[in-house]
């Protein structure tokens, strides 16, 4: 258990060094967050999808994994609306809605499933990102951008998503069998860690004024509830009703699920407030809060249940 601690503790603090980072940028230099959102949104998510669309292994026997991740964040991501209308009447229940359906299953999920899991059931993991790019700009775009604009206006955002066609056109790649090249695909994967750097920097960035907005701790703690409690649960509760009724999936579906339940918020809950201006210092709060949590909670559910 303590190796673990100490193991995940090494492949992680980059993250937490990305974050103090992003606080001294927006802080000493006054580098300006609004901007780096929209560039995350629809520039470099986009090239990320396309080229994880595109380079993915394409088999009809894993189809089920992303297909039950997406059912449970949407399904969570609607339940936690409804919700949270009773608890809060402003903007805030849109962004709560949006971070219950996903987690930092990117910068985060990656080394992580390649630490806790062999490396062909890790590669298995990238599907679930795809998944969490696809929820994160269909359905819990729609959510969060629904606090400002109505039902028509925030679909008409949604198609204009340019992550939605980068899926397509990657997909449609994948399956032509079209073949760019070394040089071009290492160019697109170069995207992954100026989405991690940004995004994590971010975090910081919104640090920067949550001495004068106070902090939300029924926002904390909601959050929190979605993410370690009802999501580890879910994942556990597919496993269990699997493996002994429906046999459907197998233990590596059991544990790709559960490796994608158990890390922390995602990042782009704080590019979202940011985008659309709904408590961004209270989003990346809770979003630093839950990444040093998940320090300890993912070595205890990984020995217990991996």
């Amino acid at each position: 258990m303590l190796f673990s601690i100490f193991t995940l503790g090494f492949k992680i603090f980059p993250l937490y060094i990305n974050i103090a980072l992003g606080y001294l940028a927006g802080k000493k230099l006054g580098v300006a967050r609004d901007m780096i959102a929209p560039l995350i949104v629809y520039i470099i998510a986009p090239i990320i999808v396309f080229s994880a669309t595109f380079q993915i292994e394409l088999d009809k026997s894993i189809v089920l994994i992303p297909l039950t991740i997406f059912i449970i964040a949407a399904g969570l991501c609607f339940l936690t609306f409804f919700v949270s209308k009773k608890i809060w009447q402003d903007r805030t229940k849109n962004l709560v809605a949006f971070s219950a359906g996903t987690g930092n299953t990117g910068y985060f999920g990656i080394p992580l499933a390649f630490i806790l899991l062999p490396s062909d059931v890790a590669n298995i993991y990238v599907l679930a990102l795809v998944v969490s790019f696809l929820y994160e700009y269909t359905v819990g775009f729609y959510i969060i951008s629904r606090s400002s604009y109505t039902f028509s206006q925030s679909m008409i955002k949604i198609v204009k998503l340019p992550v939605i066609y980068a899926a397509v056109a990657g997909f449609a790649c994948n399956i032509s069998n079209i073949d760019f090249g070394d040089d071009f695909t290492n160019y697109l994967d170069s995207f992954r860690g100026a989405y991690s750097i940004l995004g994590m920097m971010m975090v910081g960035m919104g640090l920067i004024g949550i001495k004068e907005v106070g902090i939300d701790k029924k926002f904390i703690g909601m959050t929190f509830f979605a993410k370690f409690i009802i999501w580890p649960l879910i994942a556990l509760l597919i496993a269990f009703l699997d493996r002994n009724f429906f046999h459907i999936l197998n233990e590596n579906a059991y544990n790709v699920i559960l490796v994608y339940s158990i890390v922390p918020m995602a990042a782009n809950t704080a590019v979202m407030a940011t985008l659309f201006k709904v408590k961004p210092e209270q989003a990346s709060f809770a979003i630093l809060l839950s990444t040093l949590f998940a320090f300890f909670t993912i070595p205890i559910m990984a020995a217990l249940f991996l």
